[in-house]
């Protein structure tokens, strides 16, 4: 079972990414699926989930109206779609999941058990 993510690059502020987590090992489509992210001397923080089935979805409020998370459940990946990037969003980005989570504990990084290495995020000015 493994994650892989992948899109990252280097943007002008305002600009947008699109990143991309590809899962393999079995299907995801149960899994509860969630982006992190890490600055330089900062701990890792809580982006974006998506519930099982896509159900639902939850945002922290730092990119709440700029990102959006979406999944493909017949290609295994989840999406992070990122729009009017800011110079604060620089970061690495993870990708996570997890198959036993509930949504109160979706913000926790510590919950889920499958990760993805990641994949640098530089926003420029």
């Amino acid at each position: 079972v493994q994650l892989q993510a992948f899109g990252g690059g280097l943007v002008q502020a305002g600009g947008s990414l699109r990143l991309s987590c590809a899962a393999s090992g079995r299907t995801f489509r149960n899994a509860v699926m969630g982006w992190f992210r890490q600055a330089p001397g900062k701990e890792r923080e809580f982006v974006a989930a998506s519930m099982r089935n896509a159900a639902n979805t939850i945002y922290a409020d730092s990119v709440k109206g700029r990102f959006v998370i979406s999944r493909d459940n017949a290609k295994n990946t989840v999406y992070l779609q990122m729009n009017s990037l800011k110079l604060e969003d620089t970061a690495v980005y993870y990708c996570a999941a997890d198959f036993n989570l509930i949504q109160s504990s979706v913000r926790t990084s510590r919950m889920y058990k499958l990760w993805g290495q990641g994949t640098q995020v530089t926003v420029s000015s």
